[in-house]
């Protein structure tokens, strides 16, 4: 079986392969459109995140109020303080977002020394990813387990000397994406062949409790932005030290202790807000812990695939529509295919952190400035076959006249003044009769061609053909007042046409053909004429019906080219001979017949 395509489906194919690729690509290699990719997860995220209270944590702000009250710095005894009043007060564990660098006053660091070693209490260090000159060494890093899964570290600050025996340590080091945005966080960092985990996830193995988590990523996460600012209880710092906080506030909750303080500087950019305190990151990562701790996190849904998925449907979809369908439609396909993976996207996003919702937008993208310019390249091809189609029967040169006149709807019918020209060989079935068919038909396109080319010649508009004759007219679709003479000048040039074939028959000893003609102008409606199935161009009118039976009366004269008095009256150029009146068959009166003056008649 032989099978074969044209270039045209190999190119839409083509373009349809590449626009899934695009997605697929984007799927499993992180999204070439990085930046509309978080535009839209950050949208979606302002969308889902909730207010609803989250009562399993509590955050400890030291905020601007606070400041008022207790200047900054504060002593380490002030710091130990507030955690004391927390875990007296039934605090489950205590996570402090503040490096202890220095050492302080001596009982100060003495009472956090303890608290550290034998409390649920949780110290930050902080680790640098970023390449630097000078790789940042500060403190006395401590804590961790021998592993290399993780995002690995270039430096770090840690905890002064008296703190390196503490029991729990956290990570409080960020890598924001390349807009300064925070999105992810190591939820393990790797230092010197060790592994620290960050600081939500080193409170919820210290001081939750309940069934161990699942197994999580050990490289950079994203964030869990679930929650609004507003979905977490805060109580002031300050507050805390005067013992304004009511203790079932605090009792049998995780707490994060840290500052949304302008003046400490502990602010980060977040899909949430510009200006979001550090304590939302821990606190979304450690609700986000929690939630999959109590099998509350959204089911893991196959993003990838089923942007993949989205995107072939569509693709063959568009692939069906795109040759079928008028540019506006095509379009509209494509822009609401792009409106509806939005919703589907935003319904994804919170069950998928690792597809691309960019890639499905940028593959219909693909299809709109790609495949519709090349579906109306092949438009304008059809339109172009079409035009020359339409040259065959309608000058060409009036062909690119009615594309420069911008007439609305040219083909429209309309009345106008036309001469009509019928034409056909006398004694057709005689000549054809005891011919083989190829021969029969090789003798009547040679006899047309002998009508036609005239025609065309002289500008005018080829109606139909009639078996072995023709119809043809001047004045429409595009208005000539020489139409009478250029009728009466391809009439001339279709008898000399003949009389050359006639020649070439005679060689082999063939009988003459001859070509009968009827030629009448007057008043016609010409246009577009049909149903929604068929429709023709032609004209219809009194004049059309008089050279019909012109031609017809033909056969009873020698002289093969018969002209109406209406074709006379509109004749500028062209001398005739007076034949005659008739009564043409379907008229009531004679009217008066002639023929050209020079025109060849048999004796």
């Amino acid at each position: 079986m032989r099978i074969s395509f044209s270039l045209t489906t190999v190119v839409r194919g083509c373009i349809l392969l590449a626009a899934l690729l695009i997605t697929a690509l984007g799927q499993w290699h992180g999204g070439s459109v990085q930046r509309l990719d978080n535009w839209l997860r950050d949208r979606s995220l302002l969308l889902h995140a909730s207010p609803q209270p989250d009562q399993r944590i509590l955050l400890v702000d030291i905020d601007e109020a606070s400041l008022a009250r207790y200047p900054w710095p504060w002593s380490r005894d002030r710091m130990a303080e507030l955690v004391e009043n927390l875990l007296m007060d039934g605090a489950r564990g205590v996570a402090l977002d503040i490096l202890q660098e220095k050492p302080g006053d001596a009982g100060g660091d003495a009472r956090m020394a303890m608290l550290a070693q034998h409390a649920p209490l949780v110290l930050a260090q902080l680790f640098d990813f970023g390449p630097r000159e000078e790789p940042l060494r500060g403190g006395v890093l401590a804590g961790g387990v021998p592993g290399h899964a993780g995002v690995p570290a270039s430096g770090y600050l840690a905890n002064h000397a008296g703190l390196a025996q503490s029991a729990h340590f956290g990570s409080i080091g960020v890598t924001p994406d390349a807009d300064g945005v925070l999105r992810r966080v190591p939820m393990y960092t790797v230092f010197n062949g060790r592994q620290y985990p960050t600081l939500s996830r080193a409170l919820v193995d210290c001081c939750a409790g309940g069934a161990p988590l699942p197994p999580q990523q050990s490289g950079a996460v994203r964030v869990p932005y679930r929650r609004t600012w507003g979905a977490y209880d805060v109580a002031r710092a300050a507050d805390l030290l005067d013992h304004q906080v009511p203790p079932t506030m605090i009792a049998n909750r995780l707490v994060l202790v840290g500052s949304s303080a302008l003046s400490i500087g502990d602010r980060v950019a977040t899909p949430l807000g510009a200006l979001s305190a550090g304590l939302m990151v821990h606190a979304s990562m450690l609700s986000g812990l929690l939630d999959s701790q109590a099998g509350r996190a959204p089911a893991p849904w196959p993003g990838k695939l089923i942007a993949v998925g989205y995107c072939l449907l569509l693709t063959a979809l568009a692939g069906r529509m795109l040759p079928r369908r008028a540019a506006a439609a095509n379009i509209a396909l494509l822009l609401g295919g792009a409106l509806l993976w939005l919703p589907l996207a935003h319904l994804l996003l919170p069950h998928d952190g690792d597809f691309s919702p960019a890639a499905p937008l940028l593959s219909l993208l693909f299809l709109l400035v790609v495949a519709v310019p090349f579906h109306w390249q092949l438009a304008q091809q059809r339109s172009r076959r079409l035009l020359d189609t339409l040259r065959q029967y309608v000058a060409g040169d009036v062909v690119d006249e009615l594309l420069r006149s911008n007439l609305q709807d040219p083909l429209a019918p309309r009345r106008c003044e036309v001469t009509t020209l019928i034409a056909d060989m006398e004694g057709y079935t005689s000549h054809v009769e005891a011919l083989p068919v190829e021969q029969a038909a090789q003798l009547t396109t040679t006899f047309l061609d002998c009508l036609t080319r005239p025609v065309l010649a002289k500008h005018g508009t080829l109606d139909k053909y009639t078996g072995d004759g023709m119809v043809a007219f001047w004045g429409a679709p595009l208005p000539n007042p020489a139409h009478a003479d250029l009728a009466l000048d391809a009439a001339r040039a279709m008898v000399a046409a003949v009389a050359a074939l006639n020649a070439i028959r005679a060689q082999d000893r063939l009988a003459p053909l001859r070509v009968r003609i009827g030629i009448e102008s007057g008043t016609a409606m010409a246009g577009d004429f049909g149903t929604a199935l068929r429709s023709i161009y032609t004209a219809v009118g009194d004049s059309v019906n008089t050279a019909s039976r012109l031609e017809q009366a033909a056969r009873d004269y020698p002289c093969d080219i018969i002209i109406g008095e209406g074709t006379v009256r509109h004749a500028t150029r062209h001398r005739f001979r007076h034949l005659g009146q008739r009564v043409l068959r379907g008229k009531e009166h004679p009217i008066e017949i002639y023929t050209l003056e020079d025109a060849p008649c048999a004796a």
